[in-house]
């Protein structure tokens, strides 16, 4: 696999990243085609194991349980230091409403650590542009 830095970080990244939207249970959020834990945690131990170390999820992919399957197989199968997790801030999850407020932003990354299991994420992306 092929590292590179991400921007002008000290973070090296494999050139492919294992974008985490399919996984969620099928019965939270808008997506019953997603696959529950059992068969996505194979999916990101071959990623592991194949050399990638990026991976990119989302507070809203199915209700926040994409977050919880990911973070729990990155426990499993990988050191935390040798991850780099992004994850993205915008969408409505449970009471938290949609938006990019200060009080939006502190209030899902808090839940996404939370869900993820981790201390800190490499990486806060804005999902969708705020206009309001």
């Amino acid at each position: 696999m092929h590292y590179i830095p991400l921007g002008d970080t000290a973070l090296r990244v494999s050139r492919l990243c294992l974008g985490c939207m399919t996984f969620g249970e099928p019965d939270r959020g808008r997506h019953a085609w997603t696959l529950p834990e059992e068969s996505s945690r194979p999916l990101i131990q071959h990623a592991i194991e194949g050399g990638i170390n990026f991976f990119d999820t989302a507070n809203s992919y199915s209700d926040g349980s994409s977050e919880e399957i990911v973070g729990r197989a990155l426990r499993d199968f990988a050191r935390r230091d040798e991850v780099v997790v992004a994850t993205k801030v915008y969408h409505q999850v449970g009471d938290l409403a949609e938006g990019l407020s200060r009080a939006q932003i502190l209030r899902s990354i808090d839940d996404s650590l939370r869900r993820l299991g981790m201390d800190y994420v490499d990486l806060l992306q804005i999902h969708r542009w705020d206009y309001t």
